[in-house]
């Protein structure tokens, strides 16, 4: 991270905080009638954010799966952390590699106590590791009232690509990238799902 992506901080809204990223849209055409597990908004989520996922990381390749988990003190959010990885990685033997760090809460302008934190947990694994299909779906279910469902930030870090995935709930995902080139690919191939309201800035990227 500080190598590729220097003084870059692990937080939503990424796209906001680099230079070279794209954002796309995931669900559209979304009606309140239409929020139902399975329901048609919710299959064409899962479809965009499934296919820009394999589109970005090899089965092979290795990644890093950053969860940050923010604590207010009131131990809820924190007791079931460890869920994120236990119920989504193929192996339980590869949950030995998981790292924990506690660092200041990465929105400090929302915590003018300091009294509130982010804990860390960063898995080192291969994409085949990781049961991302169902944990994509639980992302992207985090604000439509269906279970599973996860509300901590899941950062996806391609050593090789040297890219970062995120998608933050059912809107949207930010791909972000350490050279323009890298990701130009995704830019071509997947244009026609580019967030319209930042296309002009993406364009200037990568034209």
């Amino acid at each position: 991270m500080k190598v590729n992506f220097p003084n870059l901080s692990l937080r939503p809204p990424l796209f906001y905080s680099w230079d070279v990223g794209i954002r796309f849209e995931l669900g559209v055409n979304w009606t309140k009638e239409d929020c139902a597990k399975e329901c048609f908004y919710l299959k064409g989520v899962y479809e965009r954010a499934i296919t820009l996922f394999r589109s970005l990381h090899s089965p092979e390749e290795e990644i890093f799966v950053v969860a940050n988990v923010n604590d207010f003190g009131d131990n809820g959010t924190f007791k079931h952390r460890l869920n994120i990885f236990s119920l989504y990685v193929k192996d339980k033997s590869v949950l030995y590699k998981l790292k924990h760090t506690e660092i200041p809460y990465v929105f400090p302008e929302d915590d003018e106590d300091g009294k509130y934190k982010t804990h860390r947990f960063t898995l080192k694994c291969k994409t085949s590791d990781i049961k991302y299909i169902p944990l994509l779906k639980a992302i992207c279910n985090q604000d439509m009232g269906i279970k599973p469902s996860i509300f901590h930030d899941i950062f996806f870090i391609n050593v090789k690509k040297e890219t970062i995935f995120h998608v933050y709930d059912d809107r949207g995902c930010d791909l972000l990238a350490k050279s323009a080139e890298t990701i130009k690919e995704m830019y071509k191939k997947y244009n026609h799902w580019i967030l319209e309201y930042d296309r002009e800035e993406i364009d200037k990227v990568f034209k």
